[in-house]
């Protein structure tokens, strides 16, 4: 009896210390994947900082989408040196009430330099409705929020957060608008398009 004792406490020491060796191992690759985890949180935050240090200030870097994009408008350029435009373009989802995209704004005058703004689209989509009128036409209407993410103008700062309204008219009428507003400190931005001359795709298109 006493050597089968032995046996079985021998039997048991073989098996305890695997069992400590792999808690450790467990340790090991938890400590393992937060340190993964948070190499990759930092590489994404990286990632976010240099495309927003990667965007100029106005429109030379955002094409006019033409076709039937998700969403996408364009306001046509100034008449002559002077005066202001915009475009911009991005992804919806109308089920997830998301939406993406950039957006540009340029105002041009004789007597100063050319104040131009780049956007991002903040993804909350604010409010959307296929019944909308405006201009006494009915339409589809989507409201965004966009933030600064470059900009030349002195009085609009990078991070400023601002809100567009975009109206496309229906039934063969030509009566769409986008229109910003911006807080005190940059309400130079401030504009309103409409007419003929603008063409904006909000869905359901």
């Amino acid at each position: 009896m006493h050597a089968e004792a032995q046996a079985t406490a021998v039997k048991g020491a073989r098996y305890s210390r695997p069992l400590v060796t792999s808690n450790r191992i467990g340790r090991r690759s938890g400590l393992g994947l937060l340190t993964l985890l948070a190499l990759l949180m930092l590489l994404t935050l990286s990632s976010i900082a240099d495309q927003a240090r990667g965007y100029s200030p106005g429109c030379g870097d955002v094409p006019i989408v033409y076709g039937i994009p998700p969403w996408g408008f364009h306001t046509g350029p100034p008449i002559g040196e002077t005066g202001s435009f915009a475009r911009g373009h991005g992804e919806i989802n109308l089920e997830a009430n998301t939406v993406s995209g950039i957006v540009c704004q340029e105002d041009r005058s004789r007597n100063r330099p050319t104040r131009a703004i780049t956007m991002t689209v903040e993804h909350h989509l604010v409010y959307h409705s296929h019944f909308a009128v405006m201009w006494g036409f009915p339409g589809n209407i989507m409201k965004i929020i966009v933030r600064v993410q470059a900009s030349n103008d002195p009085k609009c700062a990078v991070g400023t957060v601002g809100r567009a309204t975009l109206f496309a008219s229906y039934n063969g009428v030509r009566s769409d608008s986008v229109q910003f507003f911006f807080p005190a400190a940059c309400n130079d931005q401030d504009h309103l398009y409409h007419g003929s001359q603008v063409d904006n795709q909000v869905p359901p298109l």
